[in-house]
């Protein structure tokens, strides 16, 4: 039997680490790509209680900031002393492509770090494309698992984009994975995977990619088991099939970023 390859051997170890959530991922990452400057940002954190970076703040002692829009967040870290047990800054603002490199160099953080964890549930995709300020080594972009390993689109740039009022459904917001794998690529990182409930997927910086395999999307996608679809009225209707999660919003319009054109989701799904 022929002997596993680094890449072989570091797949088998992201799919040990994966079974303990984005916290095991990360620390699969973090344990092979060298940071030199461990800082991480992270914004979209609502009350910082379920996060991509927390266990990075107590566990490996890095530093950074964390933004959301409301102030649980800051409530959380004040309430619970890590404020002052552990460098991090929490900020509340609002989130856009025109305010976000200077929200982040305004706390500081410029130029090389660890790990950028963006999870807005709206204007994801074009904040992303956005940020200069910062060059992660690890990207973490949450995904909307309901468009599909396929399509490669992202909701229209709105400023004030809020999901729940955008379309009742609560369907309609960010970017498909293949959407964020062109954007990461075209930034200069590779797909590495994605965790297991069908939300997040992690990126790697070329330049420190080392024996990590890089995957396809297909193989990063999950399909999203959240039954967290409304009805008209704002009750849960719990809605399974991933095309009747689709046809709820038909009508909206979304961007196909490989195409350059806008299109509602009927009409890129062939949805009658």
């Amino acid at each position: 039997m022929a002997a596993l390859g680094p890449h072989e051997i570091a797949s088998a170890e992201f799919q040990v680490f994966s079974q303990f959530g984005d916290d095991g991922i990360i620390q699969f990452l973090v344990q092979r790509v060298p940071v030199e400057n461990e800082v991480f940002v992270e914004f979209g954190v609502e009350d910082y209680h379920e996060s991509n970076t927390r266990f990075l703040l107590v566990h490996d002692n890095w530093r950074g900031l964390v933004m959301d829009g409301g102030t649980s967040h800051v409530e959380f870290l004040r309430g619970r002393e890590l404020a002052w047990r552990h460098y991090v800054d929490a900020k509340t603002a609002w989130v856009d492509r025109d305010n976000i490199n200077g929200l982040i160099e305004g706390a500081g953080i410029a130029g090389d770090i660890g790990l950028l964890s963006v999870d807005i549930d709206g204007n994801d995709y074009w904040v992303v494309e956005a940020i200069d300020v910062v060059s992660a080594r690890i990207l973490v972009l949450e995904y909307n698992s309901v468009f599909g390993p396929e399509a490669a689109i992202t909701v229209p740039y709105d400023p004030r984009f809020v999901r729940g009022e955008k379309h009742w459904s609560w369907l309609y917001w960010g970017a498909s994975l293949p959407a964020l794998a062109l954007l990461a690529n075209r930034k200069g990182f590779a797909l590495v995977g994605g965790n297991r409930v069908g939300n997040n997927a992690f990126f790697v910086r070329r330049d420190v990619l080392g024996e990590i395999p890089e995957v396809a999307v297909a193989d990063a996608w999950r399909p999203s088991r959240y039954r967290e679809s409304r009805d008209r009225s704002g009750e849960l209707s719990y809605v399974s099939s991933h095309e009747e999660r689709l046809r709820l919003m038909a009508e909206m319009p979304v961007v196909d970023v490989e195409a350059g054109r806008e299109l509602t989701i009927g009409e890129r799904f062939g949805l009658r």
